[in-house]
């Protein structure tokens, strides 16, 4: 599990904490129950109203992959796939059957199915690459979702401190009131825009991130059934895969070296 989200998280949301106490002001003089519902509530309210039901389903559904995410593993699929290209070149393509029923990546395992089927390398390509394009569509519609969250957030914290203000105009009379109602009115302000920034913004980020990982591993997947269909030699194929994908920085000074 990457925990970059849930460190990400607290450490923000901690040196706003630290922040408020350094200051010499409480904690508790931020966490008023009005404000807080009217900016959440309001922004998923005005995100719900810019999507669809299942677009909200699937967007919060996708929430736990944020928090629990496992980082894709491009080159243990590699590995594979140069294992099963060397098996294919020297007992042929129908004998990866048994192999393809021991393969937990459901993508791969299907793509192998369907190259073993005889699949045409054309269609094969076509029907794989559809796959990717239908992912990485429904990825989109859930980070957007969160992205729009954060560009309602400030504006909807806004109104709440146009509405607490009126309150204060209307006290007016009582001077002594004045000073913490004015507080608390721009504390809707600061809560669209910790929300914003601090949750919907890097959620959204953070979606779109696992979602380019994950389908740069089905890409580098869907070259290599393909290698491994046309009976290409096992070293190239690794060779071609590894070529596909970033080098870390540590790799690349021993690769220079």
């Amino acid at each position: 599990m990457d925990p970059a989200t849930i460190i990400g998280i607290v450490v923000s949301f901690g040196a706003v904490l630290a922040s408020i106490i350094m200051e010499g002001s409480s904690p508790m003089s931020v966490i008023l129950p009005p404000p807080m519902i009217l900016v959440i509530g309001g922004t998923l309210g005005a995100g719900l109203t810019g999507s669809t039901l299942k677009d909200v389903k699937r967007a919060f559904g996708s929430l736990p992959k944020a928090f629990t995410l496992k980082l894709p593993k491009p080159e243990a699929t590699i590995d594979t796939l140069v294992n099963l290209a060397d098996r294919a070149r020297r007992e042929g393509l129908l004998a990866l059957e048994d192999a393809a029923k021991e393969i937990d990546d459901e993508f791969l395992k299907s793509g192998l199915q369907a190259a073993i089927d005889g699949t045409d390398p054309e269609d094969l390509r076509m029907i794989l690459d559809d796959k990717i394009a239908t992912k990485r569509a429904q990825d989109r519609t859930s980070s957007k979702f969160f992205a729009d969250l954060g560009g309602y957030a400030p504006t909807i914290g806004i109104i709440g401190t146009v509405v607490s203000l009126v309150h204060v105009l209307e006290n007016l009379s009582s001077p002594d009131l004045l000073g913490p109602l004015i507080a608390a009115a721009f504390v809707a302000t600061l809560w669209g825009l910790l929300t914003a920034n601090l949750l919907w913004l890097p959620l959204s980020a953070r979606l779109k991130r696992a979602s380019d990982l994950e389908c740069q591993q089905m890409e580098v997947a869907v070259e290599g059934l393909l290698a491994v269909q046309a009976g290409a030699n096992p070293r190239l194929v690794g060779e071609r895969l590894r070529s596909l994908l970033p080098v870390e920085p540590g790799k690349a000074k021993k690769a220079a070296a």
